[in-house]
């Protein structure tokens, strides 16, 4: 999507689909080290915000840009700004441009009084120094499950408060396992076999992203984390194992060889077109599956290396976060903001119109019951863990290693040659 954009207004967006909603897992986005983000940052606080504010109008900067979600996004800061007494403004940019527009408005110092970065790059700001520390405005984490806790936080500081969150599961088209008489698979080896039997004329059995962007390592997460992977050690034995295994489904037929190109948008176009009888994929195509009445789809936890093991999926989407501006009463009234937003009640309407799940345990229970379809996703969710857990603001280094991995390994190189290449690269930062 293009940015059009005018402070206040309603951004002009080039009309994309409901699937442009993949801005809440990281898009194709540079890495962004701690030590530019400190520099730029550095003296904000301390010499205070340059920027000429209305002292009743409120900045929130988020990733918006799709119709439906700048909508959804208005009418809640509509009714949290009527109940805190403010007028609460919206900027929306292209997911690929928060942190770097963030950067450039703090080195300005002109920071909105909200950010919502998405949660694998907020821990670059934060390290940077550039957050305030949620709990210390007065937001509770009550009612949020730890792992969501932490998907918000950075050595242990809660700076990013999720409305929502998400992973990925395993899509299907029921027409076509049902016809061919074959059941949802549960295990690495059967999901080879039906991918293989379902690959048919122009139909792949199965359609994932391995494209060089943030989009395919968010894909190939689960398989490395299910199988005892650690990006710590890229060139361990358990992640080549799952690298060797999506090199099996290209090898087999079952995969595109375009899967080196295709990002989580184009794998749901070929889900919808019939090209792909299963996908891998994440709620945000929901909207947009729906569309086509004729598609009978399902969904289910991605498959384990061994029966009985966990799918251990990433968690993805967004956060709300105050900047450090060094106006301590208006970062008061931003905390306020973001306990609104990220309210029980907020939540669960967002969560329905967004087909993501709550973050607040509460409002998810209730999520349960209203979309028992999605049940699947909610269990995937529940063991699911953040890109950034282990690695901080490390993490841009190791996305962009694996990226590099992928078109290797998937091209023609051999999975341990090119993970031992992704080690070196992440370690060195070359």
């Amino acid at each position: 999507m293009s940015e059009r954009f005018t402070r206040g207004s309603t951004p002009t967006v080039t009309a994309p689909s409901p699937a442009a909603v993949r801005r809440l897992r990281a898009g194709s986005r540079g890495a962004v080290t701690p030590l530019a983000a400190a520099v730029l940052i550095a003296g904000v606080a301390l010499s205070g915000c340059a920027q000429q504010r209305d002292g009743d109008v409120y900045t929130v900067m988020n990733s918006s840009t799709d119709e439906s979600y700048h909508r959804w996004d208005a009418e809640a800061m509509a009714r949290c700004g009527e109940r805190l007494g403010v007028r609460i403004e919206q900027q929306s940019v292209p997911a690929a441009q928060v942190m770097t527009k963030a950067l450039r408005m703090a080195s300005s110092k002109s920071l909105p009084d909200i950010v919502q970065f998405d949660a694998s790059e907020m821990p670059v700001f934060a390290e940077a120094g550039g957050l305030v520390d949620l709990r210390t405005l007065g937001l509770s984490t009550r009612d949020v499950p730890e792992g969501i806790v932490d998907f918000g936080s950075y050595k242990g500081t809660y700076y990013g408060a999720a409305r929502s969150v998400n992973t990925l599961a395993l899509f299907y088209n029921k027409d076509v396992l049902d016809e061919a008489g074959v059941r949802v698979p549960t295990t690495w080896a059967e999901l080879r076999e039906t991918a293989r039997k379902l690959t048919e004329g122009k139909r792949y059995g199965l359609a994932l992203s391995a494209g060089g962007a943030e989009d395919g390592v968010f894909q190939f997460t689960p398989f490395m984390w299910s199988n005892g992977g650690d990006e710590r050690k890229l060139d361990g034995p358990r992640v080549v194992e799952a690298l060797d295994y999506w090199k099996a489904l290209l090898k087999d037929g079952s995969l595109s060889k375009s899967t080196v190109n295709w990002t989580q948008a184009d794998v749901n176009d070929q889900f919808m077109a019939g090209n792909a009888a299963m996908m891998i994929n994440g709620p945000w195509q929901v909207e947009t599956l729906n569309t086509r009445k004729s598609l009978h789809w399902g969904i289910a936890e991605i498959p384990v290396p061994e029966a009985g093991a966990t799918s251990v999926g990433p968690l993805g989407g967004a956060v709300l976060t105050v900047p450090r501006t060094g106006d301590a009463e208006r970062e008061r009234t931003a905390g306020r903001i973001v306990a609104c937003l990220a309210s029980e009640k907020e939540q669960l309407t967002y969560a329905l119109n967004s087909w993501m799940v709550p973050a607040n345990a509460k409002a998810a229970a209730v999520w349960r019951e209203r979309v028992p379809e999605l049940d699947a996703l909610a269990d995937q969710v529940a063991a699911a863990r953040s890109r950034t857990a282990r690695l901080g603001a490390g993490w841009p280094k190791v996305s962009l290693a694996l990226q590099s991995a992928f078109q290797s390994a998937l091209t023609g190189q051999s999975s341990e040659a090119a993970l031992q290449r992704a080690q070196q690269r992440a370690t060195s930062g070359n």
